[in-house]
Order: C-alpha cells, then sequence, then structure tokens
C-alpha cells in the first residue's frame, strides 16, 4: 500500500476505490490527504468503441434536441469520434460536474449539470421534463445508469443510445484479494455505482469478500444505500453526490459518530 498521512480525520484507516483501472488516482490523492490508505478494487477497464455502429450512433445521438453525456469517460470517447459543439437550440446535459467539465474542456460549452450528481438527480433537470415525442440522445457505454434510459422513454421520450466507450470487466487484483484478506483495520467502501459494486460482489473470492462486507458503506444516493443494503452490507452514510470530495466527506462525518 502506498504511504499516507500520520495524522487526519480519517487516519489508520483504508478507503476501498471501486473505480475503473487507472481511475484511483483521484481517491487515493484525496484520501491520503485525509490520514487514509487507498485500496484498489477496479471492477472493469474502459476501452474506446470506435466501430462504424458507434461512430454512426453517436452522429444520430448528437443531432437530437436533447443530448445526455453519463460520464466523462463517455465524454472522452466521444470526443476521439466526432467533434463535440452543439447546435443552437440544443439542450447537452451531463449526468455531474465532472462530466460537465470533460464537455466544457473538449468546446462544448456551458451545459447543464445537476446538483444532486446521480441519475436521480439528472433526470430532475428541467431540461428532462418536457420530452414527450422529442428524441433525446444519450451517450454512454453498455450497461449500466438504465434507470435514465428508461426514464425518458417513460416520459415518452425516442431515447438515441450511443454506446462510446465498454467496461471490460477485469478479475480482481491478486494485490487486492490479499489486501482485504488481510484487512485490519477501519474501512470505507466508496458506492458510486451498482454495476461495480454488484460486479465485485460477484467476483471476490469468499475469503476476500469477508474482508469487503466489514466495511462501512458510504453511498452515492439512496438508490446505491438501499442496494448495498439489500446485499447485506453496513451502509454509514450516503453522500450528498458521487464527487470525491462528497464521498470521503461523508466518511469523515461518519467516522466522527460513535
Amino acid at each position: 500500500m502506498p504511504a499516507h498521512a500520520s495524522t487526519g480525520p480519517l487516519s489508520g484507516c483504508y478507503v476501498i476505490s471501486l473505480r475503473p483501472v487507472g481511475g484511483h488516482g483521484g481517491v487515493r490523492r484525496a484520501a491520503a490527504a485525509l490520514g487514509a490508505r487507498t485500496l484498489a478494487l477496479s471492477p472493469w477497464r474502459i476501452e474506446d468503441l470506435d466501430d462504424d455502429d458507434a461512430r454512426r450512433a453517436l452522429e444520430r445521438s448528437l443531432a437530437a434536441p436533447k443530448v445526455v453525456f453519463t460520464s466523462p469517460a463517455a465524454v472522452a470517447s466521444a470526443r476521439r469520434l466526432q467533434a463535440l459543439r452543439p447546435a443552437d437550440g440544443q439542450a447537452w446535459v451531463a449526468v455531474g460536474a465532472g462530466t460537465a467539465r470533460a464537455l466544457r474542456r473538449a468546446g462544448a460549452g456551458d451545459v447543464a449539470s445537476p446538483q444532486r450528481m446521480d441519475s436521480e438527480g439528472l433526470l430532475a433537470l428541467p431540461q428532462l421534463q418536457d420530452v414527450d415525442g422529442l428524441d433525446v440522445g444519450l451517450v454512454t457505454a453498455p450497461g449500466g445508469r438504465g434507470v435514465i434510459a428508461a426514464t425518458l422513454a417513460g416520459r415518452g421520450a425516442r431515447v438515441l443510445r450511443a454506446n462510446v466507450y465498454a467496461r471490460v470487466p477485469v478479475p480482481p487484483s491478486p494485490r487486492a484479494i490479499a489486501a482485504l484478506r488481510a484487512l485490519d483495520a477501519p474501512a470505507w467502501l466508496l458506492a458510486s455505482s451498482g454495476e461495480a459494486l454488484e460486479r465485485v460482489l460477484t467476483t471476490l473470492p469468499a475469503d476476500a469478500l469477508a474482508g469487503l462486507r466489514r466495511a462501512r458503506v458510504v453511498a452515492a444516493s439512496d438508490r446505491l444505500a438501499d442496494l448495498a443494503r439489500d446485499h447485506g452490507l453496513h451502509v454509514a452514510a450516503v453522500a450528498a453526490s458521487a464527487r470525491i470530495p462528497d464521498m470521503l466527506a461523508a466518511c469523515t462525518e461518519a467516522s466522527a459518530t460513535p
């Protein structure tokens, strides 16, 4: 495990990150500043989809009156396929602040994003309320965030899905398995993706899974908290959003509560 600060509100604790391969840096730095070590437990790696089907689907999606981007990875992969420039009259929305920042860096200008940075917060945006009979583009990956497409379709929209990247499953790393088996310190499991949580629960060996189950869960939404409880996990807090600072702030607050 990497070195960590000797003092801080999470000193002596582990933070378990379920980010994709190569995506744990932000968690690691923020956790270290609070005195915690990070246990990286990736359920998948990100892989661009750049075939003709993906290009055609993206072109159709970006032509819709309203376009939804579900993650920074979706923005990065879409940007490699096509310039991201909204047309006059289009409404582009992002699931959270990180996705909105990625769109601005890609040249998309100002885009809307919810204060509550999850599927529920996105679907509460005014831009996505009156969509009956409209095309809505959804720039995303296969699987995950199914509630967005289903809810928009339920509101009468025709959802034009563009899968621009894939989550390629990877087995738990030997290092992560060994760390969970030997886990003997307080641990916080950051749950910001239901799909990621369910994958690690089904792929870990039983003894490593026992270590994971000793962790206290901080969920990014009430929906994810309910999912964690359904799997028998102990939910300590629901964070203000899926942003790393908000997730770790919830860990800090919960750690101060007996």
